[in-house]
């Protein structure tokens, strides 16, 4: 790819209401109310494409967007317009669906539809819509009348589809080194949970006396640890819920979400802010150790846990996210049982399901049975996983950084095929060399 073209083809701009329709109608008309739709709610968008899924036409309405086969869907609000959270509706059930009502809907008029999925994509559209995002805090969205006004370069019809052609081509083949680097990701994310699993529920010594554990989802476990309900151990803490109108003077706090917790770490590149008074947010304060668990969100999500070590300070949590604050038991030991497969299992059995989404309560919380081998065993434990995760990180380490320079290329590639920055000879090659790995 030659992008950085010193003679790049010189297009005419064009404001995008002219070449497309923004939330256009849908007709509903002779649909049963137990038909199944399309149902997109936001998590459900990714970055080019989307995770099928169908809810009953009976529970579409004024709360969501509608939308058709051949639609584009385009996230608007924070950080998911950031993300590129963005996909053609294809192969709609029914041929119809809804979904957040935090998506545009771009029905192409006058341009092509795959040439305008990828201009979306471009960091030229990118920075005009982030530049003219609007609200407070996590809450900013791009303006529909900012994207109607928006001036894109439109090369003739043919040129369009010479460019979706070459970007369909390029893009593919940069999205299968990105899926396998992403398997191998997940394989070392498997084999490091195996061992988690393995050593905190038997211990190092495998020829160990073992004993039942009482729990048919935990098994056995070795016959000198003990075994404790969470709520004998530990107090669990709800957060602070928002919406609430405040008066009088207000402080800004950060404030962590499901999104920010991970499995055994932090996710601090996007925490929110909140105003409320010193004294609301005096009892949801976090506190060096506590145990963060999530309450909801995806089934693997529930329950997972990291321990919060004043990252930020101070720092409020939503009611969401359970502050686990230990009193008998170690934080680190405890954040390691919830990663736990057998943890995991225990969770998902206490889980409230809905279409997508789980939850789990703060009394199902306290009745996590929690294994308890001697303070000494459990250091060694920790001592010895962190050796072996040490060795796991660095190949993840690689496979990170590798992942971030193929994303950066495919991000660079679109943006320079849009804005006319590649030679319209260079993307009609039909057979163009093969990425290597040493090119990155």
């Amino acid at each position: 790819m030659s992008s950085g073209d010193p003679h790049p083809q010189v297009w005419e701009t064009i404001p995008l209401r002219y070449v497309c329709e923004l939330n256009p109608s849908v007709a509903f008309d002779g649909l049963d109310e137990d038909e199944d739709l399309t149902f997109l709610p936001m998590d459900r968008v990714k970055s080019g494409y989307f995770i099928p899924n169908t809810d009953k036409f009976s529970k579409y309405g004024s709360s969501y967007t509608a939308f058709e086969d051949g639609d584009i869907v385009l996230a608007k609000v924070t950080p998911c317009f950031e993300n590129g959270n963005i996909a053609i509706a294809d192969d709609l059930a029914g041929g119809k669906g809804f979904g957040s009502s935090e998506l545009f809907v771009i029905r192409p008029t006058a341009a092509e539809r795959r040439f305008l999925f990828y201009y979306f994509q471009s960091s030229t559209f990118k920075q005009d819509g982030e530049a003219s995002m609007t609200g407070a805090g996590g809450l900013k969205r791009v303006s529909p009348d900012v994207l109607r006004q928006h001036h894109l370069p439109f090369p003739s019809h043919d040129v369009q589809r010479l460019i979706a052609d070459y970007l369909d081509r390029e893009t593919a083949r940069i999205d299968g080194l990105i899926a396998e680097k992403e398997r191998m990701l997940t394989l070392l994310e498997e084999k490091r949970a195996a061992l988690i699993s393995r050593v905190v529920t038997r211990g190092l010594d495998p020829n160990i006396p073992l004993k039942p554990s009482g729990q048919e989802w935990l098994g056995e476990i070795p016959a000198h640890w003990g075994l404790q309900r969470l709520k004998q151990l530990a107090e669990v803490r709800g957060g602070l819920t928002l919406g609430k109108q405040y008066s009088g003077d207000l402080l800004e706090y950060p404030y962590l979400r499901v999104a920010n917790v991970q499995d055994g770490y932090l996710k601090l590149d996007d925490v929110l802010t909140v105003e409320v008074p010193a004294s609301e947010a005096a009892s949801n304060l976090l506190a060096y150790g506590d145990v963060l668990m999530n309450e909801g969100g995806d089934i693997d999500k529930l329950g997972r846990g990291c321990v919060w070590r004043d990252e930020i300070s101070p720092c409020l949590h939503q009611n969401h996210v359970f502050a686990v604050r230990p009193h008998s038991v170690d934080s680190d030991w405890l954040a390691l049982w919830t990663s736990t497969l057998q943890a995991k299992r225990y969770f998902e059995s206490r889980a409230k399901r809905s279409t997508n989404l789980a939850s789990i309560s703060g009394s199902n919380i306290k009745e996590l049975p929690v294994p308890l081998p001697p303070v000494s065993e459990q250091l060694a434990i920790q001592n010895f996983l962190a050796v072996r995760y040490s060795r796991l990180e660095t190949l993840r380490g690689a496979l990170r950084d590798s992942l971030r320079l193929l994303t950066e290329r495919r991000a660079a590639l679109i943006t320079a095929a849009v804005t006319g920055q590649i030679s319209l000879q260079e993307m009609d090659t039909k057979e163009p060399e093969p990425y290597r790995e040493v090119a990155l």
